[in-house]
């Protein structure tokens, strides 16, 4: 016989789209967020984009080049963590952070780990979570139009007004892609029609959060109130394009939905009670590492499997 028959592990039914398409996917939904923040902050976002994805796919390279594997940088999940860790920035922060930043997703939380497909985090959200504890002046230094000034969701934390609208719109302070909340719908918009992103996720997890907000938030069923906790800080970027990775979120339909209420629950405490006015990185980062068990209690029992009871002999 000629022909080779090649024994792979399961799963043995594969999807219409690989990895490459599915980031692509991905890459092509943040560009409405992306030029908006670009337009929003000028030359300095685009600097650190370039700069942060760059780092990203030529860290990738490397490692794989020193290490002797196969290269990987075509699958674009590089320039999708790169991307996806720039619009989590402030677009004054300096470059060489950008860099460490990028190089700590990829080497740190992707590569050593085993690469795309083993990472326990997140590694855009654990790179700035790095950068956060490192650098956290600068990571917490906000400007818009050249003036410094506080995020709506610090305005929020201290009791001042904030206006709704440009909270939607994103013509405010904040990270270069997280203060557009209606570009940001747009591009998790078309990742749903794509079939690229589950709903239970992202549901689960504003329903939860704002049920928290409406419960704990001290303004009851005020709508303008929760509005502007659903509309701050990074919840729409990290509930439709952090939490729903497919490498740390949990596979089954009602491990998705637990996964989704934890981060809710965790994202309320965090902004409501803790120091900081934001919480999304922390709470997606803890619920990356509750999908292990969160998967060992959900998933399915195999067809015709029972549970067989012991029963103790008389003597």
């Amino acid at each position: 016989m000629d022909k080779k028959f090649n024994v792979t592990s399961a799963p043995h039914d594969r999807g219409r789209m690989d990895t490459q398409k599915i980031m692509l996917c991905v890459l092509i939904s943040l560009l409405p967020a992306t030029f908006f923040g670009i337009y929003n902050f000028g030359y300095k976002a685009a600097i650190i984009i370039v700069v942060t994805v760059a780092t990203c796919v030529i860290s990738e390279f490397l490692f794989n080049l020193i290490v002797k594997k196969d290269q990987t940088i075509k699958d674009l999940s590089a320039v999708v963590t790169g991307l996806l860790l720039a619009l989590n920035l402030p677009h004054t922060l300096p470059w060489w952070m950008a860099v460490i930043g990028g190089v700590f997703a990829i080497v740190v939380v992707k590569m050593l780990f085993g690469g795309l497909g083993q990472n326990f985090m997140n590694p855009a959200l654990g790179a700035r979570c790095f950068l956060l504890i490192s650098f956290t002046s600068y990571m917490t230094s906000f400007s818009y139009d050249g003036i410094t000034e506080a995020t709506p969701l610090a305005l929020l934390k201290n009791g001042e007004s904030v206006d709704p609208l440009k909270m939607l719109l994103g013509t405010e302070a904040g990270t270069i892609g997280e203060t557009s909340v209606v570009f940001l719908l747009i591009g998790a918009i078309f990742l749903i029609l794509m079939g690229i992103i589950d709903i239970r996720i992202p549901g689960a997890y504003l329903i939860t959060f704002a049920l928290f907000i409406m419960i704990f938030g001290g303004h009851g069923f005020d709508m303008t109130y929760l509005i502007e906790h659903l509309c701050g800080g990074g919840l729409v970027l990290g509930a439709f394009f952090m939490a729903t990775d497919y490498v740390t979120s949990p596979i089954t339909p009602l491990g998705k939905v637990i996964f989704g209420i934890i981060l809710g629950l965790l994202t309320g405490i965090f902004r409501l009670f803790g120091s900081n006015a934001e919480g999304v990185s922390y709470a997606i980062i803890i619920g990356n590492l509750l999908v292990p068990l969160i998967e060992k209690i959900t998933i399915p029992r195999a067809f015709g499997i029972t549970k067989v009871k012991e029963v103790k002999e008389d003597e």
